[in-house]
């Protein structure tokens, strides 16, 4: 799997792991803040398949709590995975994947934390395939 952030500087390879890809959705206040967004659309990778492909030297790492770091592209902000130095594994942005990984979440944690705002199924929402007409 590859993928790249908003402006292209980075771009990382992934693979996943032995077991397949399982893609998780996180309300944690965290992930919410982190991502400007009500949920975060994560998957485990292992670190050991997880490989810069370029931009390198463009990425920063924030710790957003004791332990995680969270690597994001210096330039537009894109945020890449969240890591945990002492694990075999990264925590990819699946929305970041330059193609559709062919698999579905199959998890949602910290739901506690889930904003009644938003709610895409809510009755009297407009859906528009594309950007609305003026």
């Amino acid at each position: 799997m590859r993928g790249s952030c908003l402006c292209g500087a980075v771009a990382f390879e992934a693979e996943p792991p032995a077991e397949g890809l399982r893609i998780g959705l996180c309300s944690c206040p965290s992930c919410c803040k982190a991502h400007a967004a009500p949920c975060n659309v994560y998957a485990t990778v292992p670190r050991a398949g997880f490989r810069w492909l370029r931009g390198e030297d463009a990425v920063r790492t924030w710790q957003s709590s004791p332990g995680k770091l969270r690597r994001f592209c210096g330039t537009c902000g894109s945020q890449i995975v969240a890591d945990h130095p002492d694990r075999p594994t990264v925590i990819l942005r699946v929305a970041l994947l330059d193609e559709d990984p062919g698999v579905r979440p199959v998890e949602r944690i910290n739901r506690r934390y889930e904003v009644p705002w938003c709610d895409p199924d809510a009755p009297g929402i407009v859906s528009h395939p594309g950007e609305p007409s003026p």
